[in-house]
């Protein structure tokens, strides 16, 4: 099964394209679901039709829900946290505290992605397209596998010999259950053969620099980006006339310059979608929609490539040189610490600890290049690490 995450700057016209993708692998005769995780639930209004959380057809292999997190927290939250305020009660904490910690951060979001991956594995679709929320939002639900795994660890580390105990291994229970949950999230998140983010954007100087921060993000959580879709591009046209001909013409040369300038900063291909003049609702107007994106290439196959690992290593001399790929923007926050046999990478606030490969864990951080394929630090034996 392939898994494909839409989402990009609000307004772009990411659900659009979503599930244009997804008519468009439907009407190629695979089973296709498409999901919203998005709040502003516009999917329904992209296919001119009523959805609820549980898929429902709406034309020839293809389905479409929407997930509620709201309804998820308020159904499926509840009893583990009645669970984890025995377990801080046995513990010895008052009422009042083992309230407050039991509120989980991202409990919302968490349980969105989990729904996601439930109505994955219980159809029979072939490809699953998400229609996630703006971007800032998809980066919090992308790092929540990861981030609620270390809270849990944190928070119950110290105490698994009291949760091992009889009044307590229900709860115990529960939380290795969700542990176990939230690590098998991240390997489906991070594995390039199953899932893929395509970032949509118009054709825009502000959004292609949220654009391209958002990739620098998104190889830090080790999360594959296939695509840079670009939407709304003023239509080409040699008939233009009358006053508002040399407006447009103006405005599609200062979006040709953006994307010129986006194609040459990034390996990802770039994929054009021209303006219409009519909002495409309904399946068949998304199929259209869909043709003029993918120009005959399949919407799964056509627009992978390889998966350029985040680190690599070279020997050079003595010394070794370690490749950090991501994709980095002229003046971004770069902050990097060594800690122990990690490196902490921080870039325009999204932070990330890499394990150092085996071999560099007795060496030291002499040096550190940073250009648009990213970051390249020079390893050397018996120095000392300088800041």
């Amino acid at each position: 099964m392939r898994i494909l995450l839409f989402t990009g700057k609000g307004g772009v016209g990411k659900t659009t394209l979503a599930a244009a993708t997804a008519a468009r692998i439907a009407a190629s005769g695979r089973k296709a679901l498409v999901v919203s995780t998005d709040p502003a639930h516009s999917l329904a209004d992209a296919f001119g039709t009523v959805l609820g959380a549980e898929p429902s057809e709406v034309d020839t292999s293809l389905y479409a829900a929407h997930v509620d997190a709201r309804s998820l927290v308020d159904r499926s939250w509840p009893e583990l946290r009645d669970q984890l305020r025995g377990v801080f009660a046995g513990a010895g904490l008052d009422e009042l505290d083992a309230e407050e910690l039991t509120v989980l951060p991202g409990v919302d979001e968490l349980l969105a992605l989990s729904e996601v991956a439930r109505l994955a594995q219980s159809g029979p679709w072939e490809v699953v397209v998400v229609d996630c929320g703006p971007t800032a939002e998809t980066l919090r639900l992308l790092a929540l596998p990861e981030a609620i795994a270390g809270y849990l660890d944190r928070v119950f580390g110290s105490a698994r010999g009291m949760l091992a105990s009889a009044p307590l291994r229900s709860a115990a229970k529960s939380i290795a259950t969700l542990a176990t949950h939230l690590a098998g999230l991240r390997d489906v998140l991070t594995d390039p053969a199953t899932t893929s983010v395509r970032l949509v954007l118009t054709p825009e100087r502000l959004v292609v620099a949220e654009t391209r921060r958002t990739l620098a993000a998104l190889a830090l959580r080790g999360v594959h980006v296939d695509a840079l879709i670009a939407n709304r591009l003023v239509p080409k046209a040699r008939l233009w006339r009358g006053p508002a001909a040399s407006w447009l013409r103006t405005r599609r040369s200062e979006q040709d310059a953006v994307l010129s300038e986006l194609d040459a900063s990034t390996p990802l291909s770039v994929h054009v979608v021209e303006h219409r003049a009519a909002e495409p609702i309904g399946a068949r107007a998304l199929i259209d929609l869909a043709d003029e994106l993918y120009a005959g290439i399949d919407p799964l196959d056509g627009l992978r490539r390889p998966g350029v690992p985040l680190l690599s290593v070279r020997a050079d001399g003595d010394d070794y040189l370690l490749t950090v790929a991501l994709p980095l923007l002229d003046g971004c926050d770069l902050d990097l610490v060594r800690v122990g046999d990690d490196l902490a990478v921080t870039v325009d606030g999204v932070r990330r600890l890499v394990a150092l490969p085996l071999m560099l864990r007795r060496y030291t951080v002499i040096d550190a290049e940073a250009d648009g394929a990213g970051l390249v630090l020079r390893f050397a034996p018996g120095q000392e690490e300088r800041p």
